[in-house]
């Protein structure tokens, strides 16, 4: 599991008073960039082999500026070239909301999923967890 902590910054909120929504998918990407480095360690775009699925986040609980956010980052699922990730944001050790994001290693000339094998296939099962309920 990979864990980051996001200190809110005061623009991240809403006119309600709290974390807006449309927060949490940028964050949740920023705390994939772990899960990225198994695939492309430098990050260079011309080497990217993944491509985005799928996303769906569950919004649990409100998140409040002034306090720091805990993002969680495991996979709930590896298959023949697809995964699942799952991340969870949690403020004062309440789970916040729950995102789940279907990633493909992808040939992005061939323009075809390319199957997860040996040193990188045991990378990912090592952060293999179940989601919480």
């Amino acid at each position: 599991m990979f864990t980051r902590t996001i200190e809110p910054a005061f623009y991240d909120t809403d006119a309600l008073g709290h974390i807006n929504n449309t927060r949490l998918p940028a964050w949740f990407e920023l705390a994939r960039n772990d899960l990225f480095k198994l695939f492309t360690p430098n990050l260079n775009p011309s080497e990217w082999r993944l491509i985005m699925a799928r996303m769906e986040i569950d919004y649990r609980a409100e998140l409040f500026y002034g306090h720091d956010i805990e993002l969680r980052t495991y996979l709930t699922r590896l298959g023949n070239s697809s995964f699942t990730v799952t991340q969870e944001a949690r403020q004062h050790g309440t789970l916040a909301n729950l995102g789940h994001t279907v990633l493909v290693q992808y040939d992005h000339q061939a323009k075809c999923a390319m199957p997860i094998e040996g040193g990188l296939r045991k990378a990912l099962e090592a952060h293999l967890h179940d989601a919480p309920e």
